[in-house]
């Protein structure tokens, strides 16, 4: 069997990732004394690295399979194979996304506005392309970190900046007049790895798993007694991304009625199906989702 290297986001993206991998099989066990986590399957070697590397390492072959931002790669120009799109910001459910952000009073208002100017921002190569695709000629440089305050300081003209709700662009008294990149996480493998058929089979394990593990966000499972006089009226009823499964019971005038529906829905749709003669209802977590 081979030994599958996997590289694991080391910061913000870490324990999402690590939950995402426990809710789609696997037990990763991370100390804060090693870059080297464990994980529960002797086909899986993992390791922490920071999310910007990431794709480099993938591309050069340290690793076989990583998860890493769509940013990232492009930031990187890196040459991996794109596996699964991987979306789990279970805080917002909103995608993440790169916004050009300047004061807001600096009397600026488009791209245009920032020509000579100064932008600090981490996603360096892929603003200067951007700016440069544009026809704008600006500076930018690195910013280690806290580049809001870059435009409060007085050290940058603009910030590129990575933000879901943009409460903390706002905070600092900036406005954003363009967004730049919606990004989200990847499943990536390098080229030559997907190209092995023992690793590759891998591969397409944990993406088929994790994202069955992340269709099943937010999603319940409900099941129900429904009398045979009302059973068209409460199949009617329900939500489900298929056909609800119908099956007899003992009682020839009670049928059990099982679906998969959004959390949300139930607090509504519980009281309306026993108006309607439902019992016996059951909601219930699920883990996984794979359909097709």
């Amino acid at each position: 069997m081979s030994l599958i290297r996997l590289a694991i986001p080391k910061g913000s993206l870490q324990q999402s990732t690590v939950e995402l991998f426990r809710d789609a099989g696997w037990n990763i066990t991370t100390s804060s004394r090693s870059y080297f986590p464990s994980i529960d399957d002797p086909g899986i070697e993992c390791a922490l690295v920071r999310a910007q590397e990431i794709s480099r390492y993938v591309e050069s072959g340290l690793f076989d399979v990583a998860l890493t931002g769509k940013d990232w790669i492009l930031e990187n120009s890196s040459d991996v194979q794109e596996v699964e799109d991987l979306i789990y910001s279970k805080a917002t459910y909103r995608p993440a996304k790169w916004v050009l952000a300047v004061g807001e009073k600096s009397g600026i208002h488009t791209i245009q506005d920032l020509q000579g100017k100064k932008v600090a921002t981490e996603l360096v190569n892929f603003t200067r392309k951007y700016f440069r695709d544009r026809g704008v000629d600006v500076d930018v440089e690195f910013s280690w970190g806290a580049t809001e305050a870059k435009v409060v300081d007085g050290l940058a003209d603009a910030i590129v900046e990575v933000t879901e709700t943009g409460s903390t662009i706002r905070a600092h008294n900036l406005k954003i007049i363009e967004e730049l990149l919606v990004t989200n996480t990847k499943l990536i493998a390098n080229k030559e790895s997907w190209k092995d058929s023992c690793k590759r089979s891998k591969i397409e394990q944990i993406a088929l798993m994790l994202k069955s593990a992340l269709q099943a966000t937010g999603m319940a499972g409900l099941k129900m007694n429904a009398p045979r006089k009302s059973l068209e009226q409460i199949i009617g009823m329900l939500p489900a991304i298929t056909s609800p499964t119908v099956s007899p019971l003992h009682d020839p005038d009670w049928y059990s009625l099982e679906i998969i529906i959004h959390e949300s829905q139930s607090r509504n749709l519980i009281p309306e199906l026993l108006r309607a003669g439902a019992r016996g209802i059951i909601e219930y977590p699920l883990k996984k989702v794979l359909d097709g």
